[in-house]
């Protein structure tokens, strides 16, 4: 075995081929000699959830182990240990592990106030984002930035990687369709890290704040908008796995719809299904799931569609899937009953119109290109790590 390594090695070299190898990516909050002299003698606020780990260990964990000063834990959509479903209101109060105060940030207020800040010398921002502009994480964000700024408070980043981090792509959200599904003229897709959104929202003025945020960010590591990056956490309870993360900015439009997108399975954002029986072959029942999904679109009745777990290529944003339900519905009703939702989902009514008006899907993506080629060349002032283009 040891010969024939050789044999390879040898080969390689004489051969001129080309040998790429990829080190560790290393995540913000997993380089502690950065950030730590940072907190020192510090009021520290963190705006985490599960995924705001360091190795194995909660980063409130570790900073309590470390003594760091931690005032309070900032909780968004999911609650700060990951534990709800989307839309369910997050409660604050104290963490019984830790007994750290939890403010809310997902709920009636979902912006720090400067009653919640005033005791406070740092903020920490550190959860996994997926790159849409729909998961409102980076609302979160958008907001803490604001924040940050009316109260003359740091905000330090500790970044990690966008797992569709590797394309733009979608509308750019428009004035009168923001949301806290939509807060910035970005795409569906914006192809930043926290750390570059954070320095564009900043640098581009798009909070209310008079003044800019003073935002530090621990970089990620040996990361490229090209390296493939599968979470080791799932960043919420209904994106489980790396098929998901990437199947979410196709399929969350029909959220808007009366079809099941699998919240209340073992699969959600990875099948599609009705009640009518033309529409696939594909079976399944969505039911309620504590903590994952509550009321699922279609709760206890069969639906019928399609399992795409059998795709062996994930594509990237695509309008098919929602393209080809639309058209195999008679009338429109019977199948998107959201439209508000789904005008702010694509931060525009264009893209319904022209849905309505019988587009295909080129003619249709040909329409936001002008917008979607001002943002990249925007978006290249902010970029921290080698890009795609």
């Amino acid at each position: 075995m040891a010969k024939f390594n050789v044999f390879l090695l040898i080969l390689f070299l004489t051969t001129g081929i080309n040998i790429r190898l990829s080190a560790q990516i290393v995540c913000g909050a997993d380089q502690p000699e950065k950030y730590l002299p940072l907190l020192q003698k510090k009021r520290v606020g963190l705006v985490v959830n599960h995924t705001s780990l360091t190795g194995n260990t909660h980063l409130v964990d570790f900073l309590k182990s470390e003594k760091i000063n931690i005032k309070k834990i900032f909780a968004p959509e999911h609650g700060f240990r990951g534990e709800a479903s989307a839309g369910e209101e997050i409660k604050g109060g104290i963490d019984k592990r830790t007994g750290i105060q939890v403010v809310s940030l997902y709920g009636k207020n979902k912006k720090p106030t400067g009653k919640n800040l005033k005791d406070l010398d740092i903020v920490i921002f550190d959860i996994q984002d997926v790159g849409c502009r729909f998961y409102t994480y980076i609302s979160t964000l958008h907001l803490v930035i604001e924040a940050c700024a009316e109260n003359n408070i740091p905000l330090l980043i500790l970044d990690r990687p966008n797992p569709n981090g590797d394309y733009v792509a979608g509308p750019v959200l428009k004035p009168g369709f923001v949301s806290f599904v939509g807060m910035d003229p970005i795409p569906i897709v914006h192809g930043c890290t926290v750390g570059e959104l954070a320095l564009m929202i900043n640098g581009e003025n798009w909070t209310a704040a008079k003044t800019k945020c003073k935002i530090e960010i621990i970089p990620v590591l040996n990361y490229t908008h090209f390296t493939k990056y599968e979470p080791p956490v799932p960043p919420s309870p209904n994106l489980p796995n790396y098929r998901s993360i990437r199947l979410y900015p196709s399929i969350c439009f029909f959220e808007a719809t009366k079809v099941s997108l699998g919240r209340g399975t073992e699969f959600p954002f990875q099948v599609l299904g009705g009640l009518d029986s033309t529409l696939g072959n594909f079976r399944f029942t969505p039911v309620d799931i504590p903590g994952v999904a509550i009321d699922p679109v279609n709760e206890g009745q069969v639906c019928y569609g399609v399992d795409l777990r059998i795709l062996r290529e994930i594509p990237e944003f695509t309008l098919s899937y929602f393209l080809d339900f639309y058209w195999r519905y008679k009338y429109e009703s019977d199948f998107i009953d959201r439209e508000n939702w789904f005008n702010l989902l694509a931060g525009t009514d264009v893209l319904l119109a022209k849905i309505r008006g019988g587009n295909s899907e080129p003619d249709i993506l040909k329409v936001f290109k002008p917008e979607l080629e001002t943002y990249k060349t925007m978006r290249r002032k902010y970029l921290l790590y080698p890009d795609f283009e």
